[in-house]
C-alpha cells in the first residue's frame, strides 16, 4: 500500500466515525433481543465497567463543565448499556442457572462469590446499600445541582451578555472572540439543562435494578423448582447468588457514573481540575493542618481509643504543615526578591544618553499586578492594550501611541496609575485574585466584599471573591475581571484624552498615508497653504468635542478650499464641521430621521449674539448671563436625560464655538451643534428650551 492508499483509507475511516455513534445504539438495542453466549457477556461486563472508569477520569480531569459537553449523551447511552446487559444476563441467569454458578460468565460468578463472600444474604445487603448510595445520595444531589446550576446558568445570561457587549465596545475582544463567547454561554445553559434532565436517567437506572433483582430472584425460584427440579434452598442459593453478581456488576459502574455526574455539576470552573483544586485549597493553610494534627493526636490519648492510628496520623499532618509552612516562605521569599530592584552599578559620567523622554502614554503597575503584564505568568493584559489601541484607531482615524508599562514601588502593591506626557491622569487599583461587581443601578442584592468605585466611570461596585460569580451576574451586577477593569480605565482615558495624543508627528502620519491614495490633495497643503501646526490644531479642536476624524478626504478638502480666506483654526474648525455635518448627526442621531435636540429662547440667542458683538475679544459672556445661561443649560440636559434622548443643543453658528468650549466643563455630556451642521433631508423637534434672562 503506497502513501496515496494510506491517506484514502484513513480518509474514509475518519469519515465513518460519525456512524459510530448510530452502531452503537443499533448494537444495545440488539443486546435486549438476541441471545448472548457467557464469553461474549463477560466482555461486554468488562467494557462497561471500563467505560465507567474512562468518565469518571475524564470528569476530574476537566477545568471547566463545557470540556466534557457530551457528558449527558454519555450519560444515557451507559444508561442503556447497562439496562441491555441486565436483560441479556437475566436471559442466560433464567435459561442456564441450575447448571451452576458460572452459568452467567465468569464475571458475574466473580461479582456473586468473591466480592460478598458466596453470602446471598450478605450480597442482598451490599446490593441494596449501593442502590441507596446511588439512588438517594449522588444522584439525588447531582439531579439537584444541575437543576439549580441550570436555572442559575440562564438567570445570569444577560449580565454576561452585557458584559461580552461592553469588552466588545472597549476594544478588548474582537468579533470573533466575542461570537465565540456568546456561543459558549449558551452551550452552558443547554449543557445544564441536559444534564437536569439526564439525571432522571440515573434514577430510573437505580429503580431498574431493584426491581430486576426482584424479578429475578422470584422467576429463578420458579424455574429452577417446577421446571428444573431443584430443592427451594438450592435453587434460592443459585439463583440469588447469579442475580446478585448481575445486579453488583450494574450496579457498580452506575454508582462510578454517578460520581462523575456529581463532580462534573459541582464543580466551580477554574483553570485547575478537581484534583488540583482540592490538593490547593485542602492544602492552602498549613495552620488548618497543623491544629487538626493536633486535634487527632490529643483524641489518641483518650484511655481506650487506638493510640497508634490517632497519633500516628497526628503526627503525620504536623510534619505535612510544616513542610508546607516552609514552602509557603521560600516562595513568598522569591517573589518579594524578583521585584526588588537590581543594586545600581557606579555612576558613570553624565551624557545625552542620560536624557530620558517623557513617556506619551505609560502606565505604572504596583509589584502585585505585575502577573497581569507578564505573558509567563498568563497576564493577558498587554494583548487587552493592543486591542484597546486597534479599536481606537478604528474608531478615532489615527494611531494612538504605544503605552510603555513599568513597575513602580512607590504604588500600593495592587495599585496603578496611567500618565499622559509624564503626567497622572488616571489611578486605581486591581485585585489579581478577585473579580469586580459593577452595579449598574438595578441590582437585586449586596454582596459581601471590599466596597469601591469602578475607576473608569465611577460607578459603585464590590471586588468580590470568584466563586461569587454567578451569583454577582444572577443579582444583575456586571462582573469583570482585573486585567479587564485595568484595560477598560486605560481605554476610557485614551478616547477621552485623545486631542491630547494627536501630535505633529500623528499628523504628518496621517497626511502621508491619505497622500498615498490621493497624493494632488495633500501635495499643496502642508507647508504651501497652512502650517502643520494649524492643521494639527482643527484636529485636535474635532477630537475634543468628541468628533472622529475618520474622514481625513473631507477635512482636508475643506481646509484646502478655505485656507485662502482664513488662517484661524476655530474658524477653519468651524468650516470643517459643517462640511462633516451628516457624520456630526448620524454620531448622536444613527437611524431617526427626526432630530429630538435642545433649543434655545430666541431672546437668550439674540441677547447673546449682541454680548459676543460687543465683547473686545468677541469670547466674553457677562458673569450674570453666564450663570443664566449655565444654570438653564443644566436644567435642559436633564430634562432631556429623563426623556432619554441624546443631550444635544442646537444654536445658530456664531453661537456654536462660543457655547461648546464655555459648556465644556460645566456640562461636559452637553454636545453642542450648530443649524448649519443639520443636513437638509433631517426633520428637528426641540424637546427642551434653554432660556432665561440677562
Amino acid at each position: 500500500m503506497n502513501l496515496v492508499d494510506l491517506q484514502s483509507f484513513l480518509k474514509r475511516m475518519a469519515n465513518l466515525r460519525g456512524l459510530a455513534g448510530p452502531i452503537l445504539i443499533v448494537m444495545i438495542l440488539a443486546m435486549m433481543v438476541l441471545p448472548l453466549p457467557p464469553f461474549l457477556l463477560d466482555i461486554l461486563f468488562t467494557f462497561n465497567i471500563a467505560i465507567a472508569v474512562m468518565v469518571l477520569l475524564v470528569s476530574m480531569n476537566t477545568t471547566k463543565a463545557l470540556d466534557f459537553a457530551a457528558f449527558p449523551t454519555i450519560l444515557l447511552i451507559t444508561t442503556l448499556l447497562r439496562l441491555s446487559l441486565n436483560v441479556a444476563s437475566t436471559r442466560v441467569v433464567l435459561l442456564e442457572g441450575h447448571t451452576g454458578p458460572d452459568a452467567a460468565g465468569k464475571v458475574i460468578e466473580s461479582f456473586g462469590h468473591f466480592l460478598v463472600g458466596g453470602n446471598y444474604a450478605v450480597g442482598i445487603v451490599v446490593f441494596a446499600i449501593l442502590v441507596v448510595i446511588n439512588f438517594v445520595v449522588i444522584t439525588k444531589g447531582a439531579g439537584r445541582i444541575a437543576e439549580v446550576g441550570a436555572r442559575f446558568t440562564l438567570d445570569a445570561m444577560p449580565g454576561k451578555q452585557m458584559a461580552i457587549d461592553a469588552d466588545l465596545n472597549a476594544g478588548l475582544i474582537g468579533e470573533d472572540v466575542a461570537r465565540t463567547r456568546r456561543a459558549e454561554i449558551a452551550q452552558e445553559a443547554d449543557f445544564y439543562g441536559a444534564m437536569d434532565g439526564a439525571s432522571k436517567f440515573v434514577r430510573g437506572d437505580a429503580i431498574a435494578g431493584i426491581i430486576i433483582l426482584l424479578i429475578n430472584i422470584v422467576g429463578g425460584l420458579i424455574v429452577g423448582v417446577l421446571q428444573h427440579n431443584l430443592d427451594i434452598a438450592v435453587a434460592a442459593k443459585n439463583y440469588t447468588l447469579l442475580t446478585i453478581g448481575d445486579g453488583l456488576v450494574a450496579q457498580i459502574p452506575a454508582l462510578v457514573i454517578s460520581t462523575a455526574a456529581g463532580l462534573v455539576v459541582s464543580r466551580v470552573a477554574t483553570n485547575e481540575n478537581v484534583g488540583q483544586q482540592l490538593v490547593s485549597q485542602l492544602l492552602k493553610q498549613p495552620q488548618v493542618i497543623m491544629l487538626t494534627g493536633a486535634i487527632i493526636a490529643m483524641m489518641g490519648m483518650i484511655p481506650g481509643m487506638p493510640h497508634f492510628a490517632f497519633i500516628m496520623l497526628g503526627g503525620g499532618m504536623a510534619v505535612l504543615a510544616y513542610y508546607l509552612s516552609q514552602k509557603t516562605e521560600r516562595e513568598e521569599a522569591q517573589q518579594k526578591a524578583e521585584v526588588v530592584p537590581l543594586a545600581m552599578t557606579e555612576a558613570a559620567d553624565a551624557s545625552w544618553e542620560d536624557v530620558a523622554q517623557v513617556d506619551m502614554l505609560g502606565m505604572e503597575v504596583g509589584y502585585r499586578l505585575i502577573t497581569l503584564v507578564d505573558k509567563a505568568q498568563d497576564g493577558d493584559l498587554l494583548r487587552r492594550i493592543k486591542g484597546i489601541r486597534k479599536k481606537f484607531t478604528q474608531d478615532m482615524g489615527f494611531l494612538p501611541p504605544a503605552v510603555h508599562i513599568r513597575d513602580n514601588l512607590e504604588l500600593r502593591p495592587n495599585g496603578y496609575r496611567i500618565t499622559l506626557k509624564g503626567v497622572e491622569v488616571g489611578s486605581g487599583e486591581s485585585y489579581p485574585n478577585l473579580l469586580l461587581a459593577i452595579n449598574p443601578g438595578s441590582v437585586s442584592g449586596q454582596l459581601p466584599g471590599n466596597v469601591t468605585r469602578d475607576p473608569a466611570f465611577g460607578l459603585p461596585a464590590i471586588w468580590i471573591d470568584a466563586e461569587l460569580r454567578d451569583q454577582a451576574q444572577v443579582m444583575g451586577y456586571t462582573v469583570v475581571d482585573p486585567s479587564t477593569v485595568v484595560a477598560t480605565h486605560l481605554s476610557h482615558i485614551i478616547n477621552t484624552q485623545a486631542s491630547m495624543l494627536l501630535g505633529r508627528q500623528e499628523v504628518q502620519q496621517l497626511l502621508d498615508h491619505l497622500g498615498k491614495s490621493a497624493p494632488k490633495l495633500t501635495e499643496d497643503l502642508v507647508p504651501k497653504t497652512l502650517q502643520l501646526g494649524t492643521v494639527q490644531k482643527v484636529l485636535q479642536n474635532l477630537l475634543d468635542e468628541g468628533m472622529h476624524i475618520r474622514d481625513m478626504r473631507t477635512i482636508v478638502e475643506t481646509l484646502a478650499e478655505n485656507a485662502t480666506r482664513t488662517q484661524d483654526p476655530f474658524q477653519l474648525t468651524s468650516l470643517v464641521r459643517v462640511a462633516l455635518g451628516p457624520a456630526i448627526v448620524q454620531q448622536f442621531y444613527p437611524s431617526a430621521q427626526e432630530l429630538q435636540v435642545i433649543g434655545m429662547d430666541q431672546e437668550l440667542e439674540y441677547i447673546l449674539i449682541q454680548a459676543m458683538q460687543s465683547s473686545q475679544e468677541g469670547v466674553g459672556i457677562e458673569p450674570g448671563l453666564a450663570d443664566t445661561v449655565l444654570r438653564e443649560t443644566r436644567a435642559a440636559a436633564k430634562v432631556q436625560e429623563q426623556l432619554g434622548l441624546p443631550t444635544v443643543l442646537l444654536v445658530p453658528a456664531q453661537l456654536r464655538d462660543l457655547l461648546a468650549r464655555f459648556l465644556k466643563r460645566a456640562v461636559p455630556q452637553l454636545r453642542v451643534i450648530s443649524h448649519d451642521e443639520i443636513p437638509d433631508f433631517k426633520t428637528i423637534r426641540v424637546t427642551a428650551t434653554v432660556g432665561g434672562r440677562s
